[in-house]
């Protein structure tokens, strides 16, 4: 019995696949982009000299919202503390 492949060779599918490697993409590079934006919020602490504990570590390193990230990394310049940063927010 013979399978019909014709459709995985038609300009449709080459399109979704298209479409797939576009998405997978732009998701990689925001992906990049939130996990560069957590280390220069890390690094500004360190080159601060202001010990991060692991809690605000891990709610810095898993954070994915960029906003967030670029208000955190303003506070950080001037902050007490590490945890300082989340000044007025929810864990």
């Amino acid at each position: 019995m013979a399978v019909d492949l014709s459709f995985y060779k038609s300009s449709l599918s080459q399109e979704l696949r298209a479409e797939g490697r576009a998405e997978g993409r732009a998701e990689g590079r925001a992906e990049g982009e939130t996990r560069r934006a957590a280390e220069d919020i890390l690094d500004v602490f360190d080159a601060r000299g202001i010990d991060v504990p692991d809690a605000v570590r891990t709610r810095i390193t898993d954070c994915t919202d960029p906003e967030t990230l670029r208000r955190w990394h303003r506070r950080a310049v001037t902050a007490p503390s590490a945890d300082a940063i989340f000044a007025d927010e929810q864990p």
